[in-house]
């Protein structure tokens, strides 16, 4: 498909700003992007003082025709900064805008905002959406006077969420022939009415959504995304489920859908991805040594390793079936006195103070051992080859020395601890209220001796230098099985579509954008590599059911059948490749440039 327009201006709050998955979505589609639009491809994100100090924005001098253009609004008190971002070895065009001088004009804004498309914003706080307005105000001014100043050529401008729609509805107040896109990743009222633990889809059509969102609190920011959903030339969402919202509570079906994707070819071939779990899975064995086995032992080979991440959301991330299902599953295999073991982490930042000491302690500990042993090594080896042509006794004394196993039995009984292992590594501030530490308790998951199920909650975020695991995000996921991810709100959800990209199993629902979208792949097929559990008109306990379900499945799994899931995973992870779903992009830029030359 070949773009209509000449110039492409993409607009988020997440531009060069790392907030939440949107900040993905843009990074991750650039090399598509510039494919098509070149250097006529420009991002416009925020700028605050830390911009240029993360080393993603690189600070240029900007061309002739930015920097009269940027003059002319400095002197409104709109400040630009054109540079680079940096992602991988793309770099495309950045203009940050800084408009804390521009806060002047807030009043004259919101003026404007209600009387073309009614947007009540009275009493609304700066950081919670003037800030926002301000800015995508100021990034709807600069691509008029861009679009002002170059002639004929055809103009896309891209707005993701409210936080950017001011800048649509300020280029359509002033009737630019510029095509407009607004990109809804979630509806506000159906985030907000699923956190506040409200049946989102039973809802759907019994509310009157204005009233809601004033009950709710949240009307300026409804109004804001309704206002642009109506005045866009193209309006998109990201997944079937979230169109299926917006049709609902922004009286508007989207005209184009933009499912979100990767960029497949920067992670692991299958190959590659199979070395890489081999050894990262290692890393978590050697975590689980320190951890669980100062207090008791289990067969670390026969253990399967689980994990959930994401958000803190208990409800819409589907924590609570993640618990229950694994109390279910742990009571099973309990019954059955199997011989399966499964490590279930929970990734998920929470309010935390220190690592617990005696888990400081344990890995101290632990190191110690392992340091003399691996001094050693050589050495046993070579008494190994010469017991064996000796035809001696390889017994534990002829292996390490009378004098290194006392000395071992020393650090072995510092190394030893009673009770039971932590249920998380760090000191929670508020942990006698932390929903999930009393999820855990509640269904019996409390790493007792006999549990066929362990757990370690870890509430902070995976960066590779923790003094725990110390593995990245994506070394953390190829190091593990199964990924689990079974959301109650989830307009796309890029956990198990990036675990599928790093070669791991995972579980995502019908509720997801990315579980509806390869619903189809996975269906029937016996190892399905990406599970999809259906939630769509299904009671809670239901859910669970099957969850726990899919769990006891995947555990008795042959090794062989765990890596068909692996493939399977991989291969369904593709569909999602930008190169094949940025024509998405294409189609909704090229209809907006249409409509706005029809104008």
């Amino acid at each position: 498909m070949e773009n209509k327009s000449d110039y492409f201006f993409e607009c988020s709050w997440e531009v060069c700003n790392k907030v939440g998955g949107i900040y993905t979505v843009v990074k991750s589609k650039v090399r598509q992007m510039m494919k098509y639009y070149k250097e006529k491809y420009y991002l416009i994100g925020p700028y605050f003082e830390k911009s240029e100090k993360t080393g993603e924005f690189i600070k240029e001098e900007p061309t002739k025709l930015l920097k009269g253009i940027f003059d002319k609004l400095a002197q409104r008190g709109i400040y630009c900064h054109y540079g680079k971002w940096i992602v991988n070895e793309n770099e495309p065009n950045v203009i940050l805008i800084d408009y804390s001088k521009f806060s002047y004009n807030i009043n004259n804004i919101k003026k404007d905002l209600w009387d073309n498309y009614s947007v009540d914003s009275m009493g609304t706080s700066y950081h919670d959406f003037d800030e926002p307005v301000l800015w995508g105000t100021a990034a709807g001014i600069l691509i008029d006077e861009i679009r002002l100043s170059i002639d004929k050529e055809k103009i896309a401008a891209q707005f993701h969420e409210w936080l950017a729609g001011a800048g649509l509805l300020y280029l359509r107040m002033k009737n630019s022939r510029v095509g407009t896109i607004f990109t809804t990743h979630a509806t506000m009222l159906g985030r907000t009415i699923a956190t506040n633990n409200e049946e989102l889809y039973d809802l759907l059509d019994k509310i009157n959504p204005q009233e809601k969102a004033y009950e709710l609190g949240i009307q300026s920011k409804f109004l804001m995304e309704k206002a642009c959903a109506e005045a866009a030339d193209s309006f998109t969402t990201v997944s079937e489920i979230t169109g299926m919202e917006a049709t609902y509570f922004l009286g508007k079906k989207p005209d184009v859908l933009l499912p979100n994707g990767l960029d497949i070819e920067k992670f692991p071939t299958f190959d590659d991805a199979s070395i890489k779990h081999k050894r990262y899975k290692e890393k978590i064995r050697q975590f689980c040594l320190y951890y669980f086995f100062p207090y008791y032992s289990f067969d670390i080979e026969n253990t399967l390793f689980f994990f959930i991440c994401g958000r803190n959301e208990f409800k819409d991330k589907g924590l609570d079936v993640y618990i229950e299902s694994l109390g279910l599953l742990n009571k099973k295999l309990k019954e059955e006195n199997s011989d399966k073991n499964v490590v279930a982490f929970i990734w998920v930042p929470g309010d935390v103070g220190e690592i617990k000491k005696d888990i400081v302690q344990n890995r101290s500990n632990y190191d110690d051992i392992y340091d003399s042993v691996h001094d050693i090594t050589e050495d046993i080896k070579q008494k190994i080859i010469y017991g064996i042509l000796s035809k001696q006794e390889l017994n534990s004394e002829f292996l390490f020395g009378k004098s290194l196993m006392q000395e071992t039995k020393k650090k072995l009984v510092r190394l030893t601890k009673s009770g039971l292992p932590p249920l998380c590594t760090h000191h929670l501030n508020n942990e006698g209220n932390d929903r999930i530490i009393n999820a855990l308790k509640n269904h019996s998951l409390v790493n007792d001796v006999k549990d066929k199920v362990k757990v370690v909650y870890y509430p902070i975020f995976l960066t590779g230098a923790d003094a725990l695991l110390d593995l990245s995000y994506y070394e953390a996921i190829m190091g593990t099985h199964l990924g689990v991810f079974p959301s109650y709100y989830e307009p796309w959800g890029y956990t198990p579509l990036e675990t599928g990209a790093c070669g791991v199993a995972a579980v995502t629902t019908d509720l997801a954008g990315f579980g509806k979208y390869v619903q189809r792949e996975s269906a029937s097929h016996k190892n399905k590599g990406i599970y999809v559990l259906e939630r769509l008109h299904k009671s809670y306990e239901e859910v669970v059911k099957d969850m726990e379900k899919v769990f006891y499945d995947f555990v008795h799994l042959t090794k062989q059948d765990r890596i068909e899931n692996k493939l399977r995973a991989k291969r369904i992870a593709s569909l999602a490749d930008w190169h094949i779903l940025a024509d998405n992009y294409i189609k909704a830029h090229n209809l907006a440039v249409d409509r706005a030359e029809h104008r």
